[in-house]
């Protein structure tokens, strides 16, 4: 990973005072309001937490990571979850999946491998920012759909930052240009993710628990389900461009002062690194034959790298971005915290009944809505696993098709709008290009519009292919 110095004045001491006050005063405001009889008393502490926590992380009053560790120790301080359970979720497979994979990234920079990346996909994109742009968009949204989006987001990010670093933009300072592919990119492949049934856990398991909704009877398969969701993934491709390209277009038309200098053979070393990274690709293929979760390839892969001498682990130590990954296990401890303390459940069945009655668009957009709500608080599988068996049943009674409401899940989940929603979203943020206020100005007005694209689609779509 080349090297990132953020350049951003630091706030004043008064300003982070304030900040700290006003989320104070917001915690503290939720936690007097009366609790309500279906939300539990803990429930009911952790939406005071997640107030404060969350309004620090936007405002960046205090360094990001600092308030991730204060979200775990909130969570026993407020006797909300035991010590074990707040700190476990920071070393969750997800989570040390994540860890790894930004890992890579690291790799693919120091043994040249980024520059080759860059090299070729220039070489057949050009420089011109607009029509890289969308093949950009276009190609990590696909490629997400088969191969994790985290993976993608990686490989992408890291062969970028070295051009944007040889054109003098540096971190922190605000500039247009890389900002808009540092957001492009991982929205672009957080957007692809549930156009196959590899592309994320939360497909697998929207269809599992529509399986033993319906008692066995609704079943959809691998190749029905690329039929129905994967040409959803091109729409929505399209539409990640357009948003960011209308929100944040350059002022830049092409990627000036980038030399394409052909980076000659393959040393041993990329050669080496590239074999690994493959044989990885085939073991996470292979996952429902050897049952290992995607973070044990992943662990064998550094193995791989290290074992050789191509790079040193202390190098991948101090190239890491540390604040990043913890950010992303405080997220998944508060959705954890979310499930286990019923705050999530108790949101959705405040939130979702007030759909009954509304036009059909209206009933889907809302429980998208509320599944790309719950997906920037949490994992997008927890996310699934959460409102479905709150939405199935509404379905029946609505006398809507449970399986348009089942695939629906894993589509408007792959939406959010906080940087702490999914992984690529912090390997971006993890180069310093971005605040979480840019993040928020640009993901929120995308979700909204994706998610219309969404609903949409399945409308037309669907009901063309027999699905609705």
């Amino acid at each position: 990973m080349a090297e990132v110095e953020s350049l951003k004045e630091p706030a004043s001491t008064k300003s982070i005072i304030i900040k700290f006050i006003i989320s104070l005063a917001l915690g503290i405001l939720v936690m007097l309001l009366p609790r309500p009889e279906t939300l539990t008393p803990e429930g009911h502490r952790l939406l005071a937490l997640l107030t404060f926590v969350v309004f620090l992380w936007v405002s960046e009053a205090v360094p990001i990571g600092a308030t991730a560790l204060l979200a775990g120790a909130g969570l026993i301080f407020l006797n909300i979850q035991p010590a074990q359970a707040a700190w476990a979720p920071f070393a969750s497979p997800a989570v040390m999946f994540v860890l790894m994979i930004i890992m890579f990234g690291v790799v693919l920079n120091e043994v040249g491998l980024a520059n080759r990346i860059m090299y070729n996909l220039l070489k057949f994109a050009g420089t011109k920012i607009k029509r890289l742009s969308l093949i950009l968009a276009v190609g990590c949204t696909i490629t997400s759909s088969v191969f994790h989006d985290a993976t993608i987001t990686v490989i992408m990010v890291f062969a970028f930052v070295p051009v944007f670093m040889s054109m003098g933009l540096k971190p922190g300072q605000g500039h247009r240009l890389p900002m808009f592919f540092m957001l492009l990119i991982p929205l672009s492949s957080s957007a692809g993710g549930f156009g196959t049934l590899l592309g994320g856990g939360r497909n697998p398991l929207a269809l599992e628990v529509l399986n033993k909704f319906s008692g066995g009877t609704i079943s959809v398969g691998f190749l029905e389900y690329i039929f129905i969701q994967f040409p959803i993934c091109v729409v929505t491709a399209v539409a990640t461009w357009a948003v960011l390209w209308i929100l944040l277009r350059p002022k830049e038309k092409e990627l000036e002062g980038v030399e394409l200098t052909n980076p000659g053979p393959m040393k041993t070393a990329e050669i080496g690194v590239l074999v690994i990274f493959i044989f990885t690709f085939v073991l996470w293929f292979m996952g429902d034959l050897t049952g290992w979760h995607y973070s044990v390839p992943a662990a064998f892969a550094i193995l791989g790298f290290c074992g050789p001498g191509w790079i040193t682990f202390r190098t991948i130590c101090d190239k890491f971005p540390w604040e990043s990954w913890i950010v992303f296990g405080a997220g998944v401890s508060l959705g954890v915290a979310m499930l286990d303390s019923g705050a999530g459940r108790y949101l959705a069945e405040v939130c979702l009944p007030l759909l009954d009655g509304k036009p059909e668009f209206v009933v889907y957009y809302g429980m998208s809505f509320f599944g790309s709500f719950l997906s920037s608080l949490m994992s997008n599988s927890a996310a699934v696993a959460l409102m479905l068996p709150i939405t199935l049943p509404m379905a029946e009674l609505m006398e809507m098709s449970p399986k348009s409401v089942a695939l629906m899940a894993p589509m408007t989940t792959s939406f959010i709008m906080l940087v702490i929603g999914c992984p690529p979203t912090i390997i971006a943020y993890s180069t310093g290009y971005f605040s979480q206020v840019d993040f928020m100005k640009i993901a929120i007005p995308w979700c909204l519009v994706l998610l219309v694209v969404c609903v949409i689609s399945m409308l037309v779509y669907w009901p063309l292919i027999g699905f609705i």
